[in-house]
């Protein structure tokens, strides 16, 4: 069978919105140049849509037009390795998700133990943000939680004292044992987020947690977080303005 037939023949089975390159679909090396040919050929004839270099897809049409694939599928290969779990969604990327604000962006936000400089994939800008804990998948959605309080005032389209009470909610419904999970992910981001995500706690009634993270923040250090400070009754307790 030739290339061409076998990847058409491939492809057949793959779902619409899933995004592949020729490696998962040709393991010969040297059927590579024509593996390649053979895809831009389907993009050309309207088979197959290109997300980037090296990457296809299979377009899914609705009666509102053509769909893109989930936020997932386009940076998949950034956040798997070998079924190990290499990076999660953040940021922008998850924002929505969590119901901090309505807008969609363009940028998609990756945590990562290594990062790399940013880069265009399609209409995306793939973007990264430093994790200093070892990512799971039970923990990546604490870790989302704490970027989005790390970040909180560059959440787009909301303001921190809105942000502040959402995120209080999502951390009032996590069982206590992942807020002690929490607490201990916390030690390795900056100082403020503890002190923010510490008020959180306080207010929970997680009085336990919440002093044994105001015992890793030094005493005198203020933490500016505008809208913050004048609108939870204990800011000034953790040194909030």
């Amino acid at each position: 069978m030739k290339v061409a037939e076998y990847i058409a023949e491939k492809i057949k089975d793959l779902p619409k919105g899933y995004v592949f390159s020729y490696s998962d679909i040709i393991k010969q090396p040297e059927n590579k140049d024509a593996a390649i040919k053979a895809l831009n050929r389907m993009v050309s004839a309207k088979k197959l849509a290109k997300l980037g270099k090296g990457k296809y897809y299979k377009v899914e049409e609705t009666v509102f037009g053509k769909l893109e694939p989930d936020l997932y599928q386009v940076v998949k290969d950034l956040l798997e390795s070998n079924g190990n779990v290499t990076g999660y969604l953040t940021g922008y990327s998850i924002y929505n998700k969590l119901g901090l604000t309505t807008q969609v962006s363009n940028t998609i936000q990756i945590g990562k133990n290594d990062i790399r400089y940013p880069f265009k994939r399609g209409r995306y800008t793939i973007a990264f943000v430093k994790q200093k804990n070892t990512i799971t998948k039970d923990n990546i959605p604490l870790l989302q939680i704490l970027d989005a309080i790390r970040y909180i005032k560059k959440i787009p389209d909301a303001s921190p004292r809105s942000s502040f009470e959402r995120l209080l909610s999502l951390v009032a419904a996590l069982p206590r044992a992942d807020q002690k999970k929490m607490a201990g992910l916390l030690l390795k981001y900056p100082a403020s987020t503890r002190a923010l995500a510490g008020a959180m706690l306080e207010i929970l009634g997680n009085i336990e947690l919440a002093e044994n993270l105001r015992d890793t923040l030094n005493p005198v250090t203020v933490y500016k977080i505008p809208g913050i400070g004048d609108s939870i009754a204990n800011a000034k307790d953790w040194n909030i303005q």
